[in-house]
């Protein structure tokens, strides 16, 4: 059923189930990491068990996140998710603050890096598509823009996910969902395969301690593991298009978390038992070596295709709900106003789509997404950690608000929480100082587009 009257503005269709959320969750979370990171979180806990300890942690608060942002998506089950959580909480300043990094760096830019990684991995089977392959170099003063192919595969796959879902969230929904589940298959089956076939000589070899180079150590690698995690929040941002969000987004958030948690550790043990830690600590690619060791020569060709496709998978669902946070915004008066339309045949933010699609591309051929990420690296769990606490802060200035699903251990698991998320926050402002300044100057600098946006709308209404 559509969420729309006759004679009233086009709204978004009510459309997602129970199942839709699961996969979101599960889709938004499975991108590049756990093909990856591995490598350099036995570097810096060099024992099979510490590692594994390292993930099921990474996942237990993750799955803290997503009691805590389930509490916050039933009470608000509208399209934009956080923007909405961060703005009842604190005011429309801190909404629009979060909703600003979002649009120019930390969903865009998320998107630019996916797209052009897709295209890195797409260049393995059509190097017209590498990096390596150059499509013009074009000097600006002492500058030189440099497009290559991986970066064109990026923008035409940007583009192509933007026009499914401009054309419905049905047929967006349906498309992730069928990659998603391409996905989990595909990595079950590897794990299912590898705990059958015999452990390769060294493996799971332990050392005296959990973790033997001590826990400064382990926390770098920690910090690894949740990024491998995150994206376990991006059905929140849907729950506007959900046929009963109250029930759906919590049971999305929290089966999506578990059902990845338990990927991420099978798919863990076969590597360990595939190679030895010291092995692993020296191999960036961990998941094409571990598949070599195990299957043969045939194995890291079939690890490049999944990988392949669990980056678009990934990409496609992040290009599916980063836009939906953009449409509150400008219905509130808070940014360009044609964001605040919805298409009157496809029921999508169809504006946002395109505006998300648009600046993701030209992100994608700047050649700067990554640096532009890793200023907002610092952002982005903040924005975490400041939801987190909107949980406790609503409970206090709004004790009577209807509250679907309450989070179990309240306070403790949103403390937990947000306590890892300031840890992360700290992390990188010692690891990347300047980044983190220059991340929140582009923060700072939403300051007076803000004040010009509510002039603007005081303005309209008058």
């Amino acid at each position: 059923m559509r969420d729309t009257t006759f004679g009233e503005e086009p709204r978004l269709e009510r459309a997602l189930s129970t199942t839709d959320s699961v996969l979101v969750t599960v889709g938004a979370t499975l991108g590049t990491g756990i093909f990856l990171t591995t490598s350099e979180i036995a570097k810096a806990v060099p024992d099979p068990r510490g590692i594994l300890l390292l993930w099921l942690g990474g996942g237990i608060l993750a799955l803290a996140g997503a009691l805590t942002y389930a509490e916050l998506g039933a009470m608000f089950p509208r399209a934009g998710g956080q923007y909405h959580y961060v703005k009842e909480a604190y005011g429309p300043l801190f909404g629009f603050l979060y909703g600003w990094g979002a649009f120019f760096v930390m969903m865009t830019g998320g998107i630019a890096v996916l797209a052009v990684g897709f295209g890195e991995y797409l260049g393995a089977f059509l190097p017209f598509f590498s990096s390596a392959h150059r499509l013009w170099s074009v000097p600006l003063g002492s500058f030189v823009w440099t497009a290559t192919g991986a970066q064109l595969a990026g923008a035409i796959a940007i583009a192509g996910l933007t026009a499914i879902n401009y054309a419905g969230v049905r047929a967006g929904t349906r498309f992730q969902n069928a990659i998603t589940a391409a996905k989990i298959l595909s990595l079950l089956l590897l794990g299912v395969l590898g705990l059958f076939l015999p452990a390769r000589p060294g493996a799971f070899a332990t050392t005296g301690s959990l973790f033997p180079t001590g826990f400064a150590a382990a926390g770098v690698g920690m910090i690894a593991v949740l990024w491998t995690y995150d994206g376990w929040y991006g059905a929140t941002f849907l729950a506007g298009e959900m046929r009963n969000p109250e029930k759906s987004l919590p049971i999305g958030l929290i089966v999506g978390t578990a059902a990845v948690t338990g990927i991420y550790l099978l798919v863990n043990v076969v590597y360990l038992r595939a190679l030895p830690v010291p092995v692993l600590a020296k191999t960036p690619r961990v998941a094409e070596a571990s598949a070599l060791a195990l299957f043969g020569p045939g194995g890291g060709r079939l690890i490049t295709t999944l990988v392949l496709i669990s980056i678009f998978g990934c990409l496609a669902t992040t290009v599916l709900y980063c836009a939906r946070i953009y449409l509150p915004m400008s219905r509130d008066g808070l940014f360009f106003e044609a964001l605040g339309r919805v298409h009157p045949q496809h029921h999508t933010p169809g504006a946002s789509l395109i505006a998300q699609g648009a600046w993701g591309i030209a992100l994608t051929f700047s050649g700067t997404y990554e640096q532009l990420y890793t200023y907002v690296i610092f952002a982005i769990f903040l924005f975490h950690a400041v939801t987190g606490v909107a949980v406790i802060v609503l409970r206090r200035s709004r004790p009577g608000e209807p509250r679907p699903f309450r989070v179990p251990g309240y306070p403790w698991i949103p403390l937990v929480f947000v306590a890892v998320c300031l840890v992360f926050v700290g992390n990188t402002l010692l690891e990347k100082p300047v980044e983190s300044v220059i991340g929140l100057a582009i923060l700072v600098a939403g300051l007076p587009a803000y004040v010009w946006w509510r002039r603007s709308g005081a303005a309209r209404a008058a």
